[in-house]
Protein backbone atom coordinates (compact mmCIF):
# COMPACT_ATOMS: atom_id res chain seq x y z
CA UNK A 1 0.00 0.00 0.00
CA UNK A 2 2.73 2.37 0.99
CA UNK A 3 4.70 1.72 -2.20
CA UNK A 4 1.59 2.02 -4.35
CA UNK A 5 0.82 5.38 -2.75
CA UNK A 6 4.31 6.62 -3.35
CA UNK A 7 4.22 5.55 -6.96
CA UNK A 8 0.74 6.99 -7.48
CA UNK A 9 1.47 10.41 -6.05
CA UNK A 10 3.79 11.55 -8.85
CA UNK A 11 1.40 10.16 -11.44
CA UNK A 12 -1.52 12.05 -9.92
CA UNK A 13 0.52 15.22 -9.75
CA UNK A 14 1.48 14.87 -13.39
CA UNK A 15 -2.14 14.38 -14.37
CA UNK A 16 -3.16 17.53 -12.52
CA UNK A 17 -0.36 19.48 -14.18
CA UNK A 18 -1.38 18.49 -17.72
CA UNK A 19 -4.18 21.11 -18.18
CA UNK A 20 -1.89 23.87 -16.98
CA UNK A 21 0.86 22.65 -19.29
CA UNK A 22 -1.51 22.58 -22.25
CA UNK A 23 -2.71 26.11 -21.43
CA UNK A 24 0.86 27.37 -21.24
CA UNK A 25 1.70 25.76 -24.57
CA UNK A 26 -1.41 27.23 -26.20
CA UNK A 27 -0.50 30.71 -24.97
CA UNK A 28 3.09 30.33 -26.10
CA UNK A 29 1.92 29.29 -29.55
CA UNK A 30 -0.59 32.12 -30.00
CA UNK A 31 -1.60 32.62 -32.67
CA UNK A 32 -1.10 29.23 -34.31
CA UNK A 33 -3.76 29.88 -36.96
CA UNK A 34 -5.58 32.93 -38.41
CA UNK A 35 -7.30 35.21 -35.88
CA UNK A 36 -10.90 36.26 -36.54
CA UNK A 37 -11.85 39.79 -35.48
CA UNK A 38 -15.65 39.96 -35.46
CA UNK A 39 -17.34 43.19 -36.55
CA UNK A 40 -20.99 43.46 -35.35
CA UNK A 41 -22.07 45.75 -38.22
CA UNK A 42 -21.86 46.02 -41.99
CA UNK A 43 -18.70 47.18 -43.72
CA UNK A 44 -17.85 50.89 -43.77
CA UNK A 45 -18.99 51.94 -40.29
CA UNK A 46 -16.82 52.90 -37.27
CA UNK A 47 -16.51 49.35 -35.91
CA UNK A 48 -15.45 48.10 -39.33
CA UNK A 49 -12.93 50.93 -39.82
CA UNK A 50 -11.29 50.35 -36.43
CA UNK A 51 -11.30 46.56 -36.76
CA UNK A 52 -9.59 46.64 -40.15
CA UNK A 53 -7.03 49.19 -38.99
CA UNK A 54 -6.06 46.97 -36.04
CA UNK A 55 -6.27 43.71 -38.00
CA UNK A 56 -4.08 44.93 -40.87
CA UNK A 57 -1.30 46.01 -38.52
CA UNK A 58 -1.57 42.98 -36.21
CA UNK A 59 -1.27 40.68 -39.21
CA UNK A 60 2.21 42.10 -39.73
CA UNK A 61 3.32 41.58 -36.13
CA UNK A 62 1.77 38.37 -34.75
CA UNK A 63 2.84 35.96 -37.48
CA UNK A 64 -0.67 34.96 -38.61
CA UNK A 65 -3.44 36.68 -40.62
CA UNK A 66 -5.91 38.69 -38.54
CA UNK A 67 -9.15 38.82 -40.51
CA UNK A 68 -12.02 41.25 -39.89
CA UNK A 69 -15.33 39.42 -40.36
CA UNK A 70 -18.62 41.34 -40.54
CA UNK A 71 -21.43 39.56 -38.68
CA UNK A 72 -24.19 42.16 -38.53
CA UNK A 73 -27.56 41.79 -36.85
CA UNK A 74 -29.67 42.93 -33.85
CA UNK A 75 -27.40 45.89 -33.04
CA UNK A 76 -24.44 43.61 -32.42
CA UNK A 77 -26.23 40.76 -30.65
CA UNK A 78 -25.45 38.26 -33.44
CA UNK A 79 -21.71 38.87 -33.19
CA UNK A 80 -21.88 39.16 -29.40
CA UNK A 81 -23.34 35.67 -29.12
CA UNK A 82 -20.61 34.30 -31.38
CA UNK A 83 -17.89 35.84 -29.23
CA UNK A 84 -19.49 34.62 -26.00
CA UNK A 85 -19.50 31.04 -27.32
CA UNK A 86 -15.99 31.12 -28.80
CA UNK A 87 -13.03 29.34 -27.22
CA UNK A 88 -10.96 31.69 -25.01
CA UNK A 89 -7.77 30.92 -26.93
CA UNK A 90 -7.19 34.33 -28.54
CA UNK A 91 -8.27 33.29 -32.02
CA UNK A 92 -11.65 35.02 -31.85
CA UNK A 93 -11.86 38.70 -30.89
CA UNK A 94 -14.42 41.44 -31.48
CA UNK A 95 -14.36 45.18 -32.04
CA UNK A 96 -17.69 46.55 -30.86
CA UNK A 97 -19.39 49.85 -30.17
CA UNK A 98 -20.92 51.53 -27.15
CA UNK A 99 -24.21 49.96 -28.26
CA UNK A 100 -22.82 46.43 -28.24
CA UNK A 101 -20.89 46.69 -24.98
CA UNK A 102 -22.99 49.12 -22.90
CA UNK A 103 -26.38 50.25 -24.25
CA UNK A 104 -27.59 46.76 -25.20
CA UNK A 105 -27.13 45.61 -21.61
CA UNK A 106 -29.25 48.48 -20.36
CA UNK A 107 -31.90 48.27 -23.10
CA UNK A 108 -32.43 44.55 -23.75
CA UNK A 109 -33.43 42.42 -20.71
CA UNK A 110 -33.30 39.25 -22.83
CA UNK A 111 -29.94 40.00 -24.44
CA UNK A 112 -28.20 36.81 -25.58
CA UNK A 113 -24.89 37.72 -23.97
CA UNK A 114 -23.61 39.57 -20.92
CA UNK A 115 -21.05 42.16 -22.08
CA UNK A 116 -19.26 42.02 -18.70
CA UNK A 117 -19.49 38.36 -17.62
CA UNK A 118 -19.18 36.76 -21.07
CA UNK A 119 -16.20 38.78 -22.34
CA UNK A 120 -12.60 39.55 -21.37
CA UNK A 121 -11.67 43.24 -21.78
CA UNK A 122 -8.66 44.08 -23.94
CA UNK A 123 -8.74 47.84 -24.55
CA UNK A 124 -10.89 50.89 -25.25
CA UNK A 125 -9.69 51.46 -28.80
CA UNK A 126 -11.12 54.83 -29.83
CA UNK A 127 -13.73 57.39 -28.86
CA UNK A 128 -15.52 59.97 -30.98
CA UNK A 129 -18.37 62.48 -30.74
CA UNK A 130 -21.59 62.27 -32.71
CA UNK A 131 -22.51 64.90 -35.29
CA UNK A 132 -26.00 66.17 -36.09
CA UNK A 133 -26.23 66.00 -39.89
CA UNK A 134 -29.04 66.67 -42.35
CA UNK A 135 -29.57 66.10 -46.06
CA UNK A 136 -28.91 69.59 -47.49
CA UNK A 137 -31.31 69.04 -50.40
CA UNK A 138 -34.21 67.87 -48.23
CA UNK A 139 -33.83 70.02 -45.10
CA UNK A 140 -33.51 73.78 -45.78
CA UNK A 141 -31.67 74.72 -42.57
CA UNK A 142 -28.14 75.71 -41.56
CA UNK A 143 -28.34 75.73 -37.75
CA UNK A 144 -29.73 73.53 -34.99
CA UNK A 145 -32.25 76.22 -34.02
CA UNK A 146 -33.50 76.37 -37.61
CA UNK A 147 -33.80 72.57 -37.66
CA UNK A 148 -35.95 72.58 -34.52
CA UNK A 149 -38.21 75.24 -36.05
CA UNK A 150 -38.47 73.26 -39.31
CA UNK A 151 -39.25 69.99 -37.50
CA UNK A 152 -41.97 71.64 -35.39
CA UNK A 153 -43.50 73.11 -38.54
CA UNK A 154 -43.55 69.60 -40.10
CA UNK A 155 -44.63 67.29 -37.25
CA UNK A 156 -44.58 63.59 -38.10
CA UNK A 157 -43.14 64.19 -41.57
CA UNK A 158 -39.43 63.81 -40.78
CA UNK A 159 -37.40 60.73 -39.88
CA UNK A 160 -33.90 60.00 -38.65
CA UNK A 161 -31.54 57.13 -39.47
CA UNK A 162 -29.39 55.20 -37.00
CA UNK A 163 -26.97 52.28 -37.02
CA UNK A 164 -29.55 50.20 -35.15
CA UNK A 165 -31.95 49.99 -32.21
CA UNK A 166 -30.06 50.81 -29.04
CA UNK A 167 -27.18 52.52 -30.83
CA UNK A 168 -25.58 55.69 -29.50
CA UNK A 169 -27.07 57.61 -32.44
CA UNK A 170 -30.58 56.54 -31.44
CA UNK A 171 -29.99 57.41 -27.79
CA UNK A 172 -28.57 60.80 -28.78
CA UNK A 173 -31.52 61.59 -31.03
CA UNK A 174 -34.08 60.51 -28.45
CA UNK A 175 -32.46 62.83 -25.92
CA UNK A 176 -32.48 65.57 -28.55
CA UNK A 177 -36.22 65.00 -29.08
CA UNK A 178 -36.91 65.23 -25.35
CA UNK A 179 -34.84 68.37 -24.94
CA UNK A 180 -36.36 70.19 -27.94
CA UNK A 181 -39.88 68.77 -28.12
CA UNK A 182 -39.63 67.74 -31.78
CA UNK A 183 -41.31 64.75 -33.40
CA UNK A 184 -39.03 62.61 -35.59
CA UNK A 185 -39.55 58.95 -36.55
CA UNK A 186 -36.78 56.39 -36.03
CA UNK A 187 -35.50 54.37 -39.01
CA UNK A 188 -32.83 51.84 -37.87
CA UNK A 189 -30.26 50.33 -40.23
CA UNK A 190 -27.60 47.63 -39.94
CA UNK A 191 -24.69 49.97 -39.29
CA UNK A 192 -23.65 53.61 -39.56
CA UNK A 193 -22.55 53.36 -43.20
CA UNK A 194 -26.02 52.21 -44.28
CA UNK A 195 -27.66 54.90 -42.15
CA UNK A 196 -25.52 57.59 -43.79
CA UNK A 197 -26.12 56.22 -47.29
CA UNK A 198 -29.90 56.44 -46.98
CA UNK A 199 -29.62 59.91 -45.47
CA UNK A 200 -27.57 61.04 -48.47
CA UNK A 201 -30.17 59.46 -50.76
CA UNK A 202 -32.87 61.57 -49.09
CA UNK A 203 -34.91 58.67 -47.73
CA UNK A 204 -34.51 60.14 -44.22
CA UNK A 205 -33.89 63.74 -43.27
CA UNK A 206 -31.46 63.79 -40.34
CA UNK A 207 -29.18 61.72 -38.11
CA UNK A 208 -26.75 61.90 -35.21
CA UNK A 209 -23.86 59.90 -36.66
CA UNK A 210 -20.36 59.13 -35.41
CA UNK A 211 -17.91 61.69 -36.72
CA UNK A 212 -15.81 58.94 -38.27
CA UNK A 213 -18.76 57.78 -40.39
CA UNK A 214 -19.79 61.14 -41.85
CA UNK A 215 -16.67 63.34 -41.90
CA UNK A 216 -15.98 62.57 -45.56
CA UNK A 217 -19.61 63.12 -46.56
CA UNK A 218 -19.64 66.48 -44.77
CA UNK A 219 -16.44 67.55 -46.49
CA UNK A 220 -17.86 66.44 -49.85
CA UNK A 221 -21.07 68.46 -49.34
CA UNK A 222 -23.33 65.40 -49.34
CA UNK A 223 -24.35 66.08 -45.73
CA UNK A 224 -24.58 69.31 -43.73
CA UNK A 225 -23.30 69.32 -40.13
CA UNK A 226 -25.21 71.43 -37.59
CA UNK A 227 -23.53 70.58 -34.29
CA UNK A 228 -21.13 68.17 -32.59
CA UNK A 229 -21.83 66.42 -29.26
CA UNK A 230 -18.50 67.31 -27.66
CA UNK A 231 -17.35 69.83 -25.10
CA UNK A 232 -15.15 71.59 -27.64
CA UNK A 233 -14.98 71.96 -31.39
CA UNK A 234 -13.24 69.18 -33.27
CA UNK A 235 -10.19 69.82 -35.50
CA UNK A 236 -11.77 67.74 -38.26
CA UNK A 237 -14.82 70.06 -38.27
CA UNK A 238 -13.55 73.36 -36.81
CA UNK A 239 -16.50 75.39 -38.15
CA UNK A 240 -19.18 73.15 -36.62
CA UNK A 241 -20.45 74.41 -33.22
CA UNK A 242 -20.62 72.29 -30.09
CA UNK A 243 -24.00 71.36 -28.64
CA UNK A 244 -23.62 74.08 -26.02
CA UNK A 245 -22.85 76.65 -28.70
CA UNK A 246 -25.91 75.45 -30.58
CA UNK A 247 -28.10 76.02 -27.52
CA UNK A 248 -28.08 72.59 -25.85
CA UNK A 249 -26.25 72.59 -22.52
CA UNK A 250 -25.15 69.31 -20.91
CA UNK A 251 -25.35 67.43 -24.21
CA UNK A 252 -21.85 65.92 -24.41
CA UNK A 253 -22.17 62.37 -25.77
CA UNK A 254 -19.17 60.36 -26.92
CA UNK A 255 -19.37 57.11 -28.81
CA UNK A 256 -16.59 54.53 -28.60
CA UNK A 257 -15.20 51.27 -29.93
CA UNK A 258 -13.54 48.58 -27.78
CA UNK A 259 -11.76 45.27 -28.29
CA UNK A 260 -12.94 42.19 -26.38
CA UNK A 261 -12.19 38.47 -26.19
CA UNK A 262 -14.30 35.61 -24.80
CA UNK A 263 -14.53 35.18 -21.02
CA UNK A 264 -11.91 32.93 -19.49
CA UNK A 265 -8.99 34.23 -21.52
CA UNK A 266 -5.78 33.44 -19.56
CA UNK A 267 -4.15 36.60 -18.14
CA UNK A 268 -0.89 36.00 -19.99
CA UNK A 269 -2.70 35.72 -23.29
CA UNK A 270 -4.79 38.79 -22.47
CA UNK A 271 -1.57 40.74 -22.01
CA UNK A 272 -0.12 39.51 -25.31
CA UNK A 273 -3.26 40.44 -27.26
CA UNK A 274 -3.43 43.82 -25.51
CA UNK A 275 0.18 44.54 -26.44
CA UNK A 276 -0.40 43.62 -30.10
CA UNK A 277 -3.66 45.58 -30.35
CA UNK A 278 -2.41 48.76 -28.68
CA UNK A 279 0.79 48.65 -30.73
CA UNK A 280 -1.42 48.58 -33.81
CA UNK A 281 -3.59 51.48 -32.63
CA UNK A 282 -0.61 53.65 -31.70
CA UNK A 283 1.42 52.84 -34.80
CA UNK A 284 2.49 56.01 -36.69
CA UNK A 285 0.72 54.81 -39.83
CA UNK A 286 -2.52 53.81 -38.08
CA UNK A 287 -3.17 56.46 -35.44
CA UNK A 288 -3.07 59.49 -37.80
CA UNK A 289 -5.43 57.71 -40.21
CA UNK A 290 -8.01 57.17 -37.47
CA UNK A 291 -7.62 60.69 -36.07
CA UNK A 292 -8.00 62.17 -39.55
CA UNK A 293 -11.59 60.92 -39.67
CA UNK A 294 -12.42 62.17 -36.18
CA UNK A 295 -11.51 59.28 -33.90
CA UNK A 296 -9.43 59.77 -30.77
CA UNK A 297 -7.17 56.78 -30.11
CA UNK A 298 -7.35 55.70 -26.45
CA UNK A 299 -5.58 52.28 -26.24
CA UNK A 300 -5.85 52.01 -22.45
CA UNK A 301 -5.33 49.01 -20.14
CA UNK A 302 -7.84 46.15 -19.75
CA UNK A 303 -8.50 47.29 -16.17
CA UNK A 304 -9.15 50.89 -17.20
CA UNK A 305 -11.47 49.82 -19.98
CA UNK A 306 -13.36 47.36 -17.76
CA UNK A 307 -14.04 50.07 -15.17
CA UNK A 308 -15.10 52.52 -17.91
CA UNK A 309 -17.43 49.98 -19.52
CA UNK A 310 -19.26 49.23 -16.26
CA UNK A 311 -19.74 52.95 -15.64
CA UNK A 312 -21.14 53.43 -19.16
CA UNK A 313 -23.65 50.61 -18.68
CA UNK A 314 -24.99 52.30 -15.54
CA UNK A 315 -25.04 55.72 -17.20
CA UNK A 316 -27.16 54.53 -20.11
CA UNK A 317 -29.37 52.39 -17.90
CA UNK A 318 -30.44 55.55 -16.06
CA UNK A 319 -31.01 57.44 -19.33
CA UNK A 320 -33.10 54.62 -20.80
CA UNK A 321 -35.20 54.15 -17.67
CA UNK A 322 -35.83 57.90 -17.33
CA UNK A 323 -36.78 58.21 -21.00
CA UNK A 324 -38.83 55.02 -21.09
CA UNK A 325 -36.98 53.80 -24.19
CA UNK A 326 -37.56 50.18 -25.21
CA UNK A 327 -35.93 47.89 -27.74
CA UNK A 328 -39.15 47.66 -29.77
Amino acid sequence: MHRRTLLGAPLAGAALALPALRTARAQAAWPNRPVTMLVPFVAGGPSDIVARAIANRMSQTVGQPVVAENRAGANGEVAGRLLARAEPDGHTLMIGSIGVYAINAALRPELGYDPVKDFTPITLAVSMPNVLVVNPDKVPVKTTAELVTWLKANPGKASYSTSGVGSSDQMTTELFKQRTGVDVAHVPYRGGAAAATDLIAGNVQMSFQNLGTVAGHIEGGRLRALMITDSKRHPVLPDVPTAAEAGLDDFVITSWQALMAPAGLPPGLQQRIHAAATEALLHPEVRPRLEQIGMTVVANSPEEYGKFQRAEIERWRKVIQTAGITAD
